[in-house]
């Protein structure tokens, strides 16, 4: 099994940064490859960002280009999701999510409990 556990939440204030981290562990993915998702009050979960240890491809929603930045660590099996520029409408919780395929859209084996994050206007 695969364990997801996610953490740098929390309150900010629109046009400021967050960043979260996620550590994977157990055992590996059949297919190298983590990503987040998000949740918004009243809204259903929606990708946000994803990586390709293989590759080193980087895929990302258009609402959050330019402003978030996914990269890794391999070597500590380590996602990291550089949030800057946030807007109240970036308030949900985040899920750290690992393995799975990506065609055209992210499907994920495994997902985290998820981590809130909160801007402020």
């Amino acid at each position: 099994q695969v364990q997801l556990v996610e953490s740098g939440g929390g309150l900010v204030q629109a046009g400021g940064s967050l960043r979260l981290s996620c550590a994977a562990s157990g055992r590996a993915f059949s297919n190298p490859m983590m990503g987040w998702f998000r949740q918004a009050p009243g809204k259903e979960r929606e990708f946000v960002a994803a990586i390709t240890w293989s590759y080193g491809n980087h895929y990302y929603a258009d609402s959050v280009k330019g402003r978030f930045t996914i990269s890794g660590d391999i070597a500590k099996n380590t996602v990291y999701l550089q949030m800057n520029s946030l807007r109240p409408e970036d308030t949900a919780v985040y899920y750290c999510v690992g393995g799975g395929t990506y065609r055209g859209s992210y499907y994920p084996d495994y997902w985290g409990q998820g981590t809130q994050v909160t801007v402020s206007s």
